[in-house]
């Protein structure tokens, strides 16, 4: 596997077309893809200004690349494809865009929503949305989630990627699976999980951590995104050290990779992955959530950079395409 970057498409820190988008100061967080007629739409999260008091608010919106020309943005929305969740609600703080897929002429929209806690920092679960505009703007099914804390699961819930293989639905996730009390300030692990679907609304969980991990038992897992090619399901994620990674080198998110014959017992190949840290720059210390998308027979991967996205999106093709 080998990758070749094809740049910094995007960063919302240094964006300027003329208008004010009070709503997307920095970030542009957990992108996918939309293939339409002239262009590839990209989804992300992007956050304003914090408030006050010093929290973040997330909301999703996109951007439209040439599809001649993938490095060259058309157009950037001028407003979220849908607000945040009412008084209360799982998506009351952010709606982090995690995947959309085509179904019926409807376009399904599934994303992690955040709210805030007090003994910890937030809790995620996962809610579904649906566009019959095109993607410009999506309606919740419901005020709540689709895939929350339950009994096997009883953390946070994000990030989901759904699929569709041989008619059946499948749902690669992270699960929390424990919060730790470290120096003082609450972190959580999570792992990627798989749950499966016969409509895309009600879902079966695995209850199973797909990925064996390779640093210890805090290592957190997240962004499973799954492809198949060549007989094989391909799956792009990323992973991290649970404690000191936010400024500790070498100790942040990398891309990890991974192949199945099954799509449930995965066999984890991070060194044929392909893709890792620029020497220096945007994405010199820190990937985070690779997606991959096919286009005119070419794969493509959007990935985020330093900083958790804070900075924004490259783009890199693969250049061997035989896996």
């Amino acid at each position: 596997m080998k990758w070749k970057k094809l740049g910094h498409i995007f960063d919302p820190t240094t964006w300027n077309d003329g208008i004010d988008r009070p709503w997307m100061k920095t970030h542009s967080q957990c992108t996918h893809s939309l293939i339409l007629d002239d262009v590839v739409r990209i989804y992300f999260s992007c956050r304003p200004e914090n408030d006050k008091n010093g929290f973040a608010k997330s909301y999703t919106t996109f951007l439209d690349l040439d599809k001649n020309d993938l490095t060259k943005i058309i157009r950037v929305s001028d407003k979220p494809v849908m607000p945040l969740g009412g008084l209360g609600a799982f998506d009351e703080f952010a709606v982090y865009p995690s995947c959309n897929i085509k179904h019926e002429n409807k376009i399904l929209f599934y994303y992690a929503g955040w709210t805030r806690c007090q003994s910890v920092p937030f809790n995620t679960s996962i809610g579904l949305a649906i566009s019959e505009d095109n993607g410009e703007t999506f309606n919740r099914i419901g005020s709540g989630p689709i895939l929350s804390a339950d009994v096997f699961e009883p953390f946070v819930l994000s990030g989901p990627k759904v699929r569709k293989f041989d008619n059946k639905w499948y749902m690669f996730y992270l699960a929390g699976t424990k919060w730790i009390n470290y120096n003082g300030k609450p972190e959580i692990v999570y792992k990627n999980r798989l749950a499966v679907s016969d409509d895309g609304i009600n879902w079966r969980r695995h209850n199973k951590n797909i990925i064996p991990d390779i640093l210890d038992e805090n290592e957190c897992q997240a962004g499973p995104d799954v492809f198949y090619k060549d007989g094989l399901y391909h799956m792009y994620f990323v992973y991290r050290e649970g404690l000191d990674f936010r400024n500790v080198p070498g100790r942040g998110y990398k891309i990890g990779y991974a192949t199945s014959n099954d799509l449930f017992n995965w066999d984890r190949k991070d060194a044929d992955g392909g893709i890792s840290y620029s020497d220096s720059g945007w994405d010199s210390t820190m990937h985070h959530y690779p997606h991959v998308f096919e286009l005119d027979g070419n794969y493509y991967m959007t990935f985020n950079g330093n900083d958790f996205g804070k900075y924004g999106f490259g783009l890199a093709k693969l250049e061997k395409n035989e896996f």
